[in-house]
C-alpha cells in the first residue's frame, strides 16, 4: 500500500513548526558568537532595545538562573552528563554559541536588532584540534582535565597481546573520519505559548519525541508535567539531531514565561550548520590478527572522538558502542577496545543515524586493506570470517548475544545480485584500457529496539468509533519514517478491518500514550507491540458481542474486513458498526461481563535482549584519475530487518541512508580553520549529493524474524551505517594499482588526486 501521510505531504498540506501562527505571536533571534573562544567582558542591549517592534533581550543572567534540572529522560539523571548552559555565560566556547536572545515582532525586526547588540569580547586560546586537545594547556571546561568528556574500554589481557606477537598476519592503522552533520530538511525550531492564567504551557515543536520534550520542559521550568502539552505535527526530518531538545530549545522555553505571547523560533540554514550539532568527527588506531588462511585472531580498536563544546547528550555512551560493535558480524574470538571523548572549541556533538558508524568504517576498510596487503581476496577473506545462521545465538566479545541474524546468508546474496566474478573481468578489460573500476563491500549488524529507559515500553489507545471506524493513539515522533503508515497497516491487521477505516492521531502528549519516540531503529517493533497488546483486548471484546448476537461460539468468530462472522457460516456475521452501536448505545443487550464501548490502552514492554539486524552493502564505482572524481555505478543492499510490515517503507528507509552515507564518505565535511571559524556555513560550501550523483539503489531482502511482536526488526539507520564503508572500499579497490590506502576522509575529487599523485605508481 501507498504511504497514508504521502497526499497531505506532497499537496503542501502539511503542518510544520513554522507553518503554527498564534495570537500575536513574538518571534526570536539570538546573537551568537563570531569567535570559537573569548571571555565575555561585557554586553550592551540599549540599542536593540531601543529599536522598534523589540519586546526583550535576553542575556545569560536573565535566562540561566531559571533552570531547575535539565535531565534526559532517555538516558536518566544519574548520568554524569556534560554542560550545557542554555546560553553563553562568562566565556563562549564555539563559534556559534548562542550569547543573547532577542524577542520581537517578527523575525526581521528581531534580525535586525540581534545585530545591534553589542557583545565586547577578550579572545582565548581555542581549542580546536581534538587530536591534540588531551595534551593542551587550554581547556574547554575548566572542571574536565586534559579536555577529557569520559571514556570507557575494556584493557587488553596478556593473552591477547602474546595473540597480536603471535599471529602470521597483522595490520595496524589508523583511520580519521571528517564531522559532517544531519542536515535536516526542516531546520530545528519550536512555538511555546505559556498560559499565566492557568500555568500552563504548549509547545508545538520539530521534534522525534515530543514525550521527551514535555518531560525535560517540565523539569527545566519546575512545571508539573500534566501542565505541559508537547505537540509536533510534520517534522522534515530529524535523523538524530531531534531527538532531544538543545540549548536554543532550552533558551525559548524558558523566554517563553518572560513575554507576553507565544514566541517563535525558526533556526535558517546557516544556524543549523553553524550550531545545530556536528557528528562522525573522530579517528582510531586499529589492529587486527588473521591465521595463514585469513581467519580472524583478534581486533584492537583504540577510538578517540570529537564532541565539540556542548554535545547532547552525553557522548561517552556511545563511544563506548564503537568499541563493542566493532567485531561486527564476524567471529571474533579475541579483541579488546578503549574509547575517549574530548571536548574542543567547536559545535557540539548530537546523534546522527547510527551514532556508532565508524564502527563499520574502521572495520571494513581495515579487511580490505588486510586482504590487499595479505594477497587474500576481499570477498573470500569475509567469507571466511562472517557468521552464519545456524551459529546464532552467538556471544560476542563483551557476552551480547546476536540472535536472529544472517550476515553470510545476505552477504552472499549481495553479491549474487552484483555478479561478481563477471565484475572483476569486466574491472580488469577497464584497467587495460586506463580506467579504473573498483567494487567494496560492507557487512554489519545493528542493535535495534534496544529496551532501556524511556525506550523500555510504548503504549497505545483505539477506539472504534461508533460508525465502526478505528482510531489509534500512539506517540509518533514520525520524521519522515512512516509511522502514521506503519500504525495504520499494524492495526487494520490486528483488527481485520480495512486500511480506509483506520486513522492514527499520533504527536500530541495531551491525547497520546506515552512513548519513547523515534531513536533507535524502535519505532516499527515497538509500536506494533503496542498495537497488538490494544488490539487483542478489543478483538475478544468484538468476539464476545458478535458471538453473545449470532448464538454461536466465540472460538468461531473470525474478523475479516470490519465485519464478525461465523466460520463455515458467511452470511452469519455482523458489521463492526453494528457491534459498536451495540457496545455504545444498547449496553443492556451485551453479554455478561462484557463493559461497554469500544475503547482500550495497552502498554507493551520491549524485549529484554536486543533485536539486532544486518545487511551487506555492495557499491562499484569509476574513478578519474586525472580529476579525482567519483563516479558510483551500482549501490545494493542486501537487508535483513525481519518480516517487512511495508516494503515501500522499508526500501525509502535504506535509500535515505544510503544516500547520507553516500554524502559522509564523498562530500560532506563541516570543516573548521585553524582558528576555529567555520567553513561550511552554507550548501555552497557544504556539499550534499544530488539525484544527479546518486546510482538506483538495488534491494534484496531476507526475512528472518526476531524474537519481538511480528518478528519485526528495526531498519532505520542501517543505510548510514552500511553505505559509507561499501563506497571508501570501492574507491579504494579502483585506486589499488596505485597502491595507495584510505585513511582519511572524505574522498573529495583533491582528496582522490592527492592520493594518487602520492604513489609511486602513479601516472605521469
Amino acid at each position: 500500500m501507498h504511504r497514508v501521510e504521502d497526499p497531505r505531504l506532497l499537496t503542501g498540506h502539511g503542518t510544520f513548526v513554522d507553518d503554527v501562527v498564534r495570537p500575536g505571536m513574538l518571534h526570536g533571534c539570538f546573537v551568537r558568537s563570531p569567535m570559537a573562544r573569548a571571555r565575555i567582558t561585557g554586553i550592551d542591549v540599549d540599542e536593540a532595545l531601543a529599536l522598534d517592534g523589540v519586546h526583550a533581550v535576553f542575556t545569560a543572567g536573565d535566562l540561566n538562573p531559571d533552570v531547575r534540572e535539565q535531565w534526559y529522560t532517555l538516558l536518566g539523571k544519574d548520568i554524569p552528563d556534560t554542560p550545557r548552559p542554555p546560553l553563553a555565560e562568562g566565556e563562549v566556547r564555539f563559534a556559534g554559541d548562542p550569547v543573547a536572545l532577542v524577542v520581537a515582532a517578527d523575525r526581521y525586526v528581531a534580525e535586525d536588532a540581534a545585530e545591534l547588540v553589542v557583545v565586547d569580547y577578550e579572545p582565548l586560546p581555542p581549542v580546536v584540534d581534538y587530536v591534540t586537545a588531551r595534551d593542551s594547556a587550554e581547556l574547554v571546561h575548566p572542571d574536565y582535565p586534559g579536555n577529557l568528556a569520559g571514556e570507557l574500554g575494556i584493557p587488553p589481557s596478556p593473552e591477547l597481546t602474546a595473540t597480536f606477537e603471535n599471529a602470521p598476519h597483522v595490520l595496524s592503522t589508523t583511520i580519521y573520519q571528517q564531522a559532517y552533520a544531519p542536515v535536516p530538511l526542516e531546520t530545528r525550531g519550536l512555538v511555546v505559548e505559556w498560559s499565566a492564567t492557568d500555568g500552563e504551557l504548549t509547545i508545538w515543536a520539530s521534534t522525534q519525541a515530543p514525550h521527551e520534550v514535555r518531560l525535560f520542559c517540565s523539569r527545566l521550568l519546575g512545571i508539573p508535567e500534566h501542565r505541559v502539552r508537547a505537540i509536533m505535527r510534520d517534522t522534515g526530518g530529524g535523523f538524530g539531531q531531534k531527538v532531544a531538545p538543545m540549548r536554543e530549545d532550552m533558551c525559548i522555553m524558558l523566554a517563553a514565561r518572560k513575554v507576553p505571547a507565544a514566541l517563535k523560533w525558526v533556526e535558517d540554514r546557516r544556524e543549523n550548520l553553524l550550531s545545530a550539532s556536528q557528528s562522525r568527527h573522530e579517528h582510531a588506531d586499529l589492529r587486527m590478527a588473521f591465521d595463514h588462511d585469513g581467519a580472524i585472531l583478534a581486533t584492537q580498536i583504540d577510538y578517540v572522538q570529537d564532541v565539540g563544546a556542548y554535545p547532547t547528550p552525553w557522548p561517552v555512551q556511545t563511544a563506548a558502542a564503537v568499541g563493542t560493535l566493532f567485531p561486527g558480524p564476524y567471529r571474533v574470538p579475541a579483541g579488546t577496545f578503549s574509547s575517549r571523548s574530548v571536548f574542543s572549541n567547536t559545535v557540539g556533538r548530537a546523534p546522527y543515524r547510527g551514532p556508532w558508524q565508524f564502527e563499520s568504517v574502521a572495520r571494513e576498510v581495515l579487511l580490505d586493506s588486510a586482504a590487499r596487503r595479505f594477497g587474500f581476496d576481499p570477498v573470500e577473506l569475509r567469507r571466511r570470517n562472517l557468521l552464519r545462521a545456524d551459529e546464532m545465538p552467538h556471544l560476542n566479545l563483551i557476552g551480547m548475544a546476536y540472535t536472529d541474524i544472517t550476515p553470510l546468508e545476505t552477504f552472499e546474496h549481495a553479491i549474487e545480485l552484483l555478479g561478481y566474478e563477471a565484475f572483476r573481468k569486466e574491472q580488469a578489460r577497464a584497467r587495460a584500457e586506463g580506467r579504473y573500476l573498483g567494487v567494496g563491500t560492507c557487512t554489519y549488524v545493528e542493535p535495534t529496539t534496544a529496551a532501556m529507559g524511556m525506550h523500555s515500553t510504548e503504549g497505545a489507545t483505539i477506539r472504534i468509533e461508533p460508525s465502526g471506524t478505528v482510531n489509534v493513539y500512539v506517540a509518533g515522533g514520525s520524521t519522515g519514517n512512516s509511522l502514521e503508515t506503519t500504525t495504520v497497516q499494524l492495526a487494520a491487521d490486528a483488527l481485520g478491518v480495512d486500511i480506509e477505516d483506520v486513522h492514527t492521531i499520533q504527536g500530541d502528549t495531551a491525547l497520546t500514550p506515552f512513548g519513547g519516540g523515534t531513536a533507535g531503529s524502535r519505532s516499527g517493533s515497538m509500536i506494533a507491540g503496542a498495537v497488538a497488546e490494544t488490539a487483542s483486548v478489543l478483538r475478544e471484546r468484538i468476539a464476545l458481542i458478535a458471538a453473545h448476537r449470532l448464538e454461536a461460539r466465540v472460538e468461531d468468530i473470525e474478523l475479516s474486513h470490519g465485519r464478525a462472522s461465523v466460520r463455515g457460516v458467511p452470511d452469519a456475521g455482523m458489521s463492526l458498526a453494528e457491534i459498536a452501536s451495540l457496545a455504545y448505545f444498547q449496553v443492556d443487550a451485551l453479554p455478561p461481563g462484557v463493559p461497554p464501548g469500544l475503547e482500550a490502552s495497552g502498554r507493551y514492554k520491549g524485549q529484554s535482549q536486543i533485536i539486532w539486524a544486518n545487511a551487506t552493502h555492495v557499491c562499484t564505482c569509476e574513478v578519474d584519475v586525472v580529476t579525482g572524481q567519483v563516479k558510483l555505478l551500482r549501490h545494493i543492499v542486501s537487508e535483513d530487518c525481519g518480516p517487512m510490515i511495508n516494503p515501500n517503507v522499508v526500501e525509502g528507509q535504506i535509500a535515505g541512508g544510503t544516500v547520507q552515507g553516500i554524502g559522509g564518505a564523498l562530500y560532506e565535511h563541516l570543516a573548521y580553520d585553524p582558528d576555529g571559524n567555520p567553513l561550511t556555513t552554507t550548501f555552497m560550501d557544504y556539499l550534499m549529493p544530488t539525484a544527479a550523483e546518486v546510482p538506483t539503489i538495488e534491494y534484496g531482502h531476507m526475512e528472518t524474524p526476531g524474537p519481538g511482536p511480528g518478528g519485526y526488526k528495526g531498519v532505520g539507520e542501517g543505510g548510514a551505517i552500511g553505505a559509507p564503508p561499501a563506497v571508501i572500499n570501492a574507491v579504494a579497490d579502483a585506486l589499488a594499482p596505485f597502491g595507495v590506502e584510505v585513511t582519511r576522509l572524505p574522498l573529495s575529487p583533491a582528496a582522490v588526486v592527492a592520493l594518487v599523485q602520492r604513489s609511486e605508481r602513479a601516472p605521469r
